[in-house]
């Protein structure tokens, strides 16, 4: 029996996933293939006016790993990445359109896609039925649940998970209703990479010593902030390292955020009386740490301060995860994993060094307990396995620290602990009180349909 030759796609929309796959292939990490290609897909709000990872500083020091570079962009134009999939009928024509356009031919396909339940990634898998997939993970979100609800076609297809151990002794929750299992990416092999990158990434200004970097992360393009209260999380991280002494301060701004946020904090600096230095080189934040070697890393919940604190050894700090976990809706957005991680684990900027306790959890243990009650009451129906550890923890872990990491009326709705205080809880179980709940209720209707027969 002859074997086919077998090409291997690699979808990457950052320039961390693309440096984390290269990293997995230095440590002999993905299936072996003839060939193998990155897809580059640029799944900004606008791709005409903001470029790709493929033209970030230092990503072709990773492209000598591969054979060459597909454009996803390309070959969907004129549909966005994030919002095109195939309609089911159509898939394939469109795998035969793609073999042509990239020179696939008959070849045996294997995939490492990230994001697997979202475009493109989705679609991707989509179009090659038959492919085996890996999934790799580049940030936090790989400890949360899946998102949504994965067609089950594709989701035995997967296997494995390639993450970065960001958070030691915690194992993901993405996929594990696939019983996917989770294999690192050796931290040796990303550092490896880094250096690669921090060689030939653009001359960053001089950083005093016991300066300060501040990352920025466009919060108000996810509808998580407005744009003015993103600002002001900003000027709160700057006042914040000026009061705990660090006069010189850098500023990483997110690719795409707006240049005016930056004058606003050079505004706020010179009435501090601090020496504010913006970055504007596209480079990577663990490129700034390599070569700058900030004295603390401030953002609100950025994968880069686990990757300062956990590979690079810097002092790091939160800021602003208190709002963000009182405003993240649903409940069920994928956010809401990686900001109750960075408030359980890393000090808060405005109490830093004052002694007061950090987070809710102690060790691994504590929080693969709140990680597992979090991520129940965010997908009930993809993970119902979880409901008895959610149901241990709500029961004996509640504080006033960990309460901000759920909703009572999430809790309510899923018939969970802690859906109403401990000395009311005798209410569902009154028949009395059961009965006048649906007597109430029966009023309720009736007063509504009288309203939309009355007569104007």
């Amino acid at each position: 029996m002859t074997t086919r030759p077998r090409v291997q796609l690699l979808l990457v929309s950052t320039l961390y996933g693309a440096a984390t796959l290269a990293a997995a292939l230095d440590a002999g990490q993905l299936p072996p293939a003839e060939r193998r290609y990155l897809v580059v897909a640029n799944t900004a709000v606008i791709p005409e006016t903001t470029p790709g990872p493929d033209e970030a500083p230092g990503f072709e020091r990773l492209l000598t790993r591969f054979d060459g570079v597909l454009s996803w962009n390309d070959a969907i134009s004129p549909f966005h990445p994030a919002g095109w999939s195939p309609r089911p009928d159509d898939a394939p024509l469109w795998e035969r359109y793609l073999r042509l356009l990239w020179g696939l031919g008959t070849d045996d396909v294997t995939m490492v896609l990230e994001s697997i339940q979202v475009n493109p990634a989705l679609a991707l898998a989509q179009l090659f039925p038959d492919a085996p997939l890996d999934v790799y993970a580049d940030g936090l979100m790989s400890y949360g649940p899946t998102r949504s609800k994965l067609d089950p076609l594709i989701g035995t297809r997967v296997r494995r998970l390639l993450h970065l151990d960001l958070v030691p002794g915690l194992k993901p929750l993405l996929l594990t209703e696939f019983e996917v299992a989770a294999e690192t990416v050796p931290a040796e092999a990303f550092a490896k990479v880094l250096a690669e990158l921090s060689e030939s990434c653009p001359e960053l200004p001089e950083a005093p010593e016991g300066a300060a970097l501040l990352l920025g992360q466009y919060l108000s393009a996810l509808d998580i902030l407005s744009p003015e209260e993103e600002e002001q999380l900003h000027v709160r991280m700057l006042r914040g390292v000026v009061r705990h002494g660090h006069r010189d301060v850098l500023f990483k701004p997110h690719p795409s955020a707006p240049a005016r946020w930056s004058r606003m904090l050079e505004e706020e600096a010179a009435r501090l009386d601090a020496r504010l230095t913006v970055l504007d080189a596209p480079v990577l934040a663990e490129v700034v740490y390599q070569r700058l070697r900030p004295a603390l890393v401030v953002a609100c919940f950025s994968t880069a301060l686990l990757t300062a604190r956990t590979f690079h050894g810097l002092p790091v700090a939160r800021a602003g995860t208190d709002l963000l976990l009182d405003r993240l809706t649903p409940y069920q957005n994928s956010n809401r994993v990686p900001v109750t991680l960075v408030d359980a684990l890393l000090p808060d900027l405005d109490e830093l060094g004052a002694g007061v306790p950090q987070g809710g959890t102690g060790g691994p243990n504590d929080l693969s307990d709140l990680l597992a009650a979090v991520g129940y009451a965010m997908q009930p129906q993809i993970y119902p396995n979880l409901r008895p550890a959610a149901e241990r923890y709500l029961s004996t872990r509640l504080t006033p620290t960990t309460w901000r990491y759920f909703k009572r009326r999430r809790l309510t709705a899923l018939g969970l602990p802690g859906a109403i205080p401990s000395q009311l809880a005798f209410l569902p179980r009154s028949p009395a009180v059961r009965k006048l709940a649906r007597r109430a209720r029966a009023v309720k209707r009736r007063l509504t349909k009288a309203k939309r027969v009355t007569p104007a």
